[in-house]
């Protein structure tokens, strides 16, 4: 029988050993640790085992993101309430004290909305980098199955409060710019059959990356991390220019 006091951690993983074991080592005081596996080729699998987390595969085929994944992880756990990880996040012990305080706590929400600092270009950003919803009530949540897509939670969601202090999601994944550049170019392919019957026009083409220039420099805060705070802001430009680039190039081919 499960116990509504007792949180499972859904992984998914393919090629993760580079990580992993320093992963798994945050997450000791879970009551379990599940790894979603998508059929490695590398010691993930070995890893897992031998931290004591129970595996269950899915198929890769030929996918090349998670999210297909995702719902199959968080329905393997065994407990009702699930912290769903990627391969390169630690959890801070301030944040595993507050998930297991708040669900023995009155009026608990159906999803929590867990702050994520993020390490860019060597270093660890000095505030918040964002909010993901990672923490929900297994059997009250959908994860669509398309690239960075967010969790569908059938009730409340709420926010850990900023007076928690270092309660959040370490990213530690530093990559490259070479490799920063490799990812956003496969992204933004995933992303053209989202879009395809989009009409972007020339207004959107001209102002919509920089939008997300000025939201990621300017409104995100990254103005505070100098050069890498540029080079940063750049990126979420040239993604999305990236993203209008191949859909126009897609319509217009269909179109001839």
């Amino acid at each position: 029988m499960e116990d509504i006091h007792k949180i499972s951690v859904a992984i998914n993983t393919y090629n993760s050993a580079k990580y992993l074991p320093e992963v798994l080592d945050s997450l000791k005081g879970f009551d379990e640790v599940v790894v979603c596996d998508m059929e490695s080729t590398d010691d993930t699998v070995d890893i897992a085992l031998a931290h004591g987390c129970r595996v269950v595969t899915f198929p890769k085929g030929n996918i090349n993101i998670c999210e297909p994944a995702r719902n199959t992880a968080i329905q393997s756990a065994s407990n009702e309430w699930v912290l769903v990880l990627d391969d390169d996040e630690l959890i801070t012990p301030p944040l595993y004290k507050y998930l297991y305080n708040r669900i023995l706590s009155d009026g608990c929400p159906d999803g929590i909305e867990i702050p994520f600092v993020n390490k860019y270009m060597g270093k660890f950003d000095r505030n918040v980098s964002e909010y993901h919803v990672r923490f929900f009530r297994r059997d009250k949540v959908d994860w669509p199955e398309v690239i960075h897509s967010r969790p569908v939670v059938d009730g409340r969601v709420e926010r850990v409060p900023g007076k928690e202090k270092g309660a959040c999601i370490l990213h530690i994944n530093d990559a490259g710019i070479a490799e920063r550049i490799t990812k956003l170019n496969r992204y933004s392919d995933n992303e053209v059959p989202k879009r395809v019957h989009r009409k972007y026009g020339v207004v959107s083409m001209l102002f919509r990356p920089f939008w997300f220039f000025f939201k990621c420099y300017v409104l995100k805060g990254n103005i505070r991390y100098g050069r890498r705070g540029i080079v940063r802001a750049y990126f979420e430009c040239m993604y999305q220019m990236a993203i209008l680039a191949k859909v126009t190039e897609h319509q217009l081919n269909e179109k001839y």
